[in-house]
């Protein structure tokens, strides 16, 4: 256990361990000795709150010292890491899709410091925000390009979701662009049991362009189009008709949009420059873009994805992280577009259609179960000594819910004591 002496603001040096209480005393712990309890307490509350102030200040002389190279390795850092406060008095005036953000105004000026020192401090943070942006920034920047709309609406899905694809919110907002359903649907996503594309890059930005292009037609202010994205725009626009402003900056809103736009603000300030702000990362540190090629799967009926994994020639696990928006382990039946690693598509089909008949003609090791009285779940996963996870997911069971006799359960191809057990 490390111990650290500290002095209290009375000059005792007390020994404290890592929790901040002290070590009791020779006396203190004989079992006859007298006990003073409230001292104890007040000691040891003095050296936790010194060892607090201890740790506060050697972050923010780590985050201000200049950081060791060793030997010839090289570092995403640079040699010297500017101070907060040099970051915030080097730079310029700055603005939103083209509008700008009133530094004059002090309260302004003061959440923009803010949202910029709290981001910056985040070092682990920016530097993901920086190396995922080499993996899906290109197709955003295109897509916002390509219908007309600013640049810097690129940097929502960052304050969004960090530029992942399953976050999701206590709210039920999800993905890239952190739809809620409602607003998802209104804006083409199928958001459905099987599919949910607020998780899919493609279709989630498709959707946000679209609805970006409504509030800002709505709003004619992209500032305001941004708070809208955040707080709603029936709700900011009830809050431009009471107060009988529409100047975002002098809006009094929710604490969270008065700062979702001036962290977007932040966001921007340092992805536009990061050396500015002591962020050096060479073309290769980035993460590389997504390489991969679509294919038209048809579905008769709901089918296991591992199919196009293997047509593919690759694992579950890669057909999954191309696809994010596929939920479970099935395809649903109908058409479906999916993307396949690079060179997977030549003669994709054939595989996939010899695959599909094998399947579907129930090979060797895949049997059907009748559901007879008196089993549940639990006795027939023990029967054909399988898994009772793997008996939910290959039958798309909820566990909850009960079975019943005449039930149909498939227990699939590998499943060990198959040709053992009987209907």
């Amino acid at each position: 256990m490390q111990t650290i002496h500290t002095n209290n603001p009375k000059g005792i040096a007390v020994s404290t361990t890592m929790t901040g209480k002290p070590f009791p005393s020779p006396a203190a712990s004989c079992p006859c000795a007298p006990r003073k309890p409230r001292r104890l307490f007040a000691y040891g509350r003095t050296a936790a709150l010194t060892l607090s102030a201890f740790i506060g200040a050697l972050w923010a002389c780590l985050l201000t010292m200049p950081l060791a190279r060793a030997g010839d390795i090289d570092s995403l850092e640079p040699a010297s890491v500017p101070s907060l406060l040099a970051s915030l008095r080097t730079a310029s005036a700055p603005d939103f899709c083209g509008e700008p953000v009133p530094l004059h105004i002090q309260q302004v000026r003061e959440e923009l410091e803010k949202e910029l020192m709290l981001c910056i401090w985040n070092r682990p943070q920016v530097i993901l925000w920086i190396k995922r942006s080499g993996r899906y920034m290109g197709h955003i920047e295109a897509s916002l390009r390509e219908h007309g709309l600013p640049e810097d609406i690129k940097y929502v899905p960052i304050i969004e979701s960090a530029l992942l694809p399953h976050v999701a919110s206590s709210k039920g907002a999800v993905g890239f662009w952190q739809f809620i359903g409602g607003t998802g649907k209104r804006h083409g996503l199928r958001i459905e049991r099987s599919v949910d594309e607020r998780r899919n890059l493609f279709a989630s930005t498709r959707a946000a362009v679209d609805y970006f292009k409504v509030l800002h037609e709505r709003f004619h202010s992209w500032t305001l189009a941004a708070a809208a994205y955040n707080m709603g725009e029936e709700g900011l626009e009830a809050e431009v008709l009471a107060q009988e402003t529409d100047d975002f900056y002098q809006l009094y809103l929710p604490l969270e949009t008065q700062r979702y736009v001036l962290r977007l603000v932040a966001v921007k300030m340092i992805l536009s420059d990061p050396s500015r702000y002591g962020f050096v990362l060479e073309e290769g540190d980035l993460y590389p873009p997504l390489a991969f090629q679509r294919v038209q799967v048809a579905c008769p009926q709901e089918i296991p994805l591992l199919l196009v994994a293997k047509a593919a020639g690759t694992s579950f696990k890669n057909i999954k992280e191309l696809n994010p928006e596929i939920r479970g382990y099935y395809l649903a039946k109908g058409e479906h577009c999916l993307l396949v690693p690079q060179g997977a598509s030549k003669d994709f089909e054939a595989r996939f259609q010899g695959l599909l008949q094998r399947w579907l003609t129930q090979p060797e090791g895949r049997r059907i179960y009748v559901v007879q009285p008196g089993d549940s779940l639990s006795s027939i996963a023990a029967r054909f000594q399988v898994p009772l996870p793997a008996l939910l997911i290959w039958n798309r069971l909820d566990p909850s819910k009960p079975i019943h006799p005449g039930d149909r359960i498939t227990v699939n191809q590998g499943t060990r004591g198959i040709d053992d057990a009987k209907d």
